[in-house]
């Protein structure tokens, strides 16, 4: 079997209405904290794809454990209508974290909005997680291994909440996404299971025995994955502000070795950038089968 292409999750960008307000809330709630901030560059928005998107604000967070993956807030102007996990593209960010019930407890005290009580998964006992609703929209899962922590599935905290290991994506065709991410980065081709999610469930206001189409494609490094997320067919893509990146979770960052290994329609010219995540490396950005933003980074 062909190592992945994608290496790992680099950053997962979160667009928000209040970037000032979402700083502090994964700062005070989370223990992100800022390693660098400004202004959206003309040359980024182009990357990007979103030419709105140039001299807008953004945050890049790193978590408490100082691991060099990131959650990106971006701000963009509400989009009205939008409500999370009813629409295509980037659907959730998984966290890893070192306990989930007292995190949830903890949160329940938050501005974050507790959408999924602790929970062990089917078929993996020792892992648990909860689900929470962020400022942007944005649904956050925090799991944690409590058996074998570190040993199992799952990469280790390092903090009480550590780093993004699973984007989650909405898609109306779970077949074809699939076979386009194995097919685009030698991803290995995993069985699609029919699966009830309740919180899926509760915002598409669909009864409790209805099963969503699932799978789940890995990365090259330890830990890091794509979950691929079959929606019903009246959901579709993602409204978003004209030339500006969509909100709620707006984009995912990925480690690869060249950009020179895919035959991709890139959004514009790859470039050379030097902020965090990048380190003075390439970048390019490409839009996925389910209209998802794709954002390739050399490592």
């Amino acid at each position: 079997m062909a190592t992945p292409l994608l290496k790992r999750i680099k950053i997962a960008t979160v667009s928000v209405p209040d970037l000032d307000q979402a700083k502090d809330i994964y700062k005070q709630w989370l223990g992100y904290k800022a390693v660098e901030a400004g202004k959206i560059s003309a040359e980024v928005a182009t990357l990007w794809g979103a030419p709105a998107m140039a001299g807008r604000r953004f945050a890049t967070l790193q978590p408490a454990s100082k691991t060099d993956v990131y959650i990106r807030l971006v701000e963009i102007e509400r989009v009205g209508n939008y409500r999370a996990m009813t629409t295509w593209g980037w659907n959730s960010v998984e966290i890893v974290c070192e306990d989930p019930e007292k995190l949830h407890a903890k949160l329940g005290k938050s501005p974050f909005m507790i959408v999924g009580k602790p929970r062990r998964l089917k078929g993996y006992p020792t892992i648990c997680a909860t689900q929470v609703r962020g400022p942007g929209n944005e649904i956050l899962y925090l799991t944690a291994d409590l058996g074998n922590p570190g040993t199992g599935l799952l990469p280790k905290p390092g903090a009480t909440v550590g780093r993004p290991f699973i984007m989650v994506l909405a898609t109306g065709d779970a077949e074809g996404t699939r076979n386009w991410y194995c097919d685009t980065f030698k991803m290995k081709r995993n069985p699609i299971n029919g699966n009830p999610v309740d919180i899926i469930q509760d915002a598409q206001a669909l009864p409790p025995t209805h099963e969503f189409p699932l799978t789940i494609a890995s990365l090259a490094d330890h830990g890091n994955l794509i979950e691929i997320d079959g929606y019903p067919a009246l959901t579709g893509p993602r409204m978003r502000n004209h030339g500006q990146l969509p909100p709620g979770v707006a984009m995912t960052s990925f480690g690869v070795k060249s950009l020179d290994a895919f035959k991709l329609q890139w959004l514009s010219t790859p470039v050379t950038l030097k902020s965090a995540g990048y380190e003075g490396k390439r970048a390019a950005c490409a839009v996925g089968p389910a209209g998802e933003i794709i954002e390739l980074i050399e490592e």
